[in-house]
Parts: C-alpha cells; structure tokens; sequence
C-alpha cells in the first residue's frame, strides 16, 4: 500500500504542550481545594488525601507543585490575604477582610481569616505561617491609629474581625450566622471609626492642647 495514502493516526498535542496548561489548572483546582478544606476543618485536620480528592488530582502532584502540605498553606495565605493586603488601602482594609469573612461562599471570596481561625495556636507546623499572617494584618492596621498604641488597637480591632468570624462560620451562632453582612459591617464599621481617631484614654486630645 502506498505510504502516502495510509491513514495516519489523529495528532496529539505533545506533552510539553500540554503540561503548562494543565499544569496551572491542577495547581489552582489543589489551591481552591485546600483554601475550601482549611477553612472547614483547620490545617492539622485536613488531610493531603482529601485535598486532592476534592480537586480531582492525584496526591503526587500535591507534592510536585507546593512540596508539602505546609507548602500549600503557605501558597493559599499568599494567594488569598497577602494579596488583599497589598492591593487593598489600609483604610480599607478591615472592612474588606471582615465582608470576605462574612460572604465566604461567594466565588472567589478569600477564607484564609477562616483557616486562620481553625488553625492557630494549635501548635502544628502551620502555626509560623498562620502567625506571620496575623502580624502582617496588625502592621497596616496599627498604621491607622494616632496614638502610640496602634499596636494594642490592632489587636483589638483583629480580636473583634476574628471573634465575628467565629461566632459566625465556627459555632453558627444565630443571630449572627444568618445576618446580612451589610447589616453586619454598618453596625460593625459605624462602632468602629472612633477606634482609629480619639486619643489615648487618659492622654491629651487634639482639643486641650
């Protein structure tokens, strides 16, 4: 039979052009897994087996991309509030991490306050990670307030984002669980404004100087 007129086999993309296609699509389908398993179980509780179950990867690719487990969290802290915290205004900033936190099932909602929530302080290998983030949040709030314990008020401030996050997402407490996040953030917001303008207690306002 002449050659010419054999049929040929269909043609396949090579593999090195497929696999960087592929490639970005396996890594964000292991990150949105592991954002979604974090948020709902902690990072000690989550398993690498349920992460690429849940993404539809196979475990080994887990490790091929992000190394570790540890390593994946500290994409997903990357991917998710470092993020925000670089793009967002630092004025802004807390009334951001508070409406991701309280419209976590919108697409695209970033839940590294909620893994934050599950996870810290439980003395595993996510601690360093879970920690850094919690610190960089504090820095730009603190940057906020006038006085000179912006430190103590940032920490106040992420002590009250954090605790509505738990009521809300942990322990389901109505009537904060099923109310409307604006309704949330205005009495939230409207409470908080002071926080970050009067003076000291106790020390000199701008008025008795």
């Amino acid at each position: 039979m002449n050659e010419s007129l054999r049929p040929r086999p269909t043609e396949r993309p090579t593999e090195r052009q497929e696999r960087p296609r592929n490639a970005a699509a396996t890594r964000l389908r292991l990150l949105e897994a592991a954002a979604d398993l974090f948020a709902e179980r902690g990072y000690e509780r989550t398993t690498v087996r349920a992460i690429a179950e849940r993404s539809g990867a196979n475990q080994a690719l887990l490790f091929r991309y992000f190394g570790s487990k540890e390593g994946l969290l500290t994409e997903v802290v990357a991917r998710g509030s470092l993020e925000q915290l670089r793009a967002t205004p630092p004025e802004e900033l807390f009334e951001t991490a508070l409406r991701s936190m309280l419209t976590r099932s919108a697409p695209g909602a970033d839940r590294s306050l909620e893994v934050y929530l599950r996870s810290v302080g439980r003395g595993d290998e996510a601690s360093g990670t879970l920690r850094e983030l919690g610190g960089e949040y504090q820095k730009v709030l603190a940057g906020l307030a006038p006085s000179g314990d912006g430190a103590l008020r940032a920490d106040l401030a992420m002590a009250w984002l954090l605790g509505i996050g738990l009521m809300r997402t942990v322990a389901a407490s109505e009537p904060l669980a099923g109310a409307d996040p604006d309704t949330v953030c205005r009495l939230v917001l409207d409470t908080l404004a002071p926080f970050w303008t009067t003076s000291e207690a106790g020390g000199p306002g701008e008025d008795d100087r």
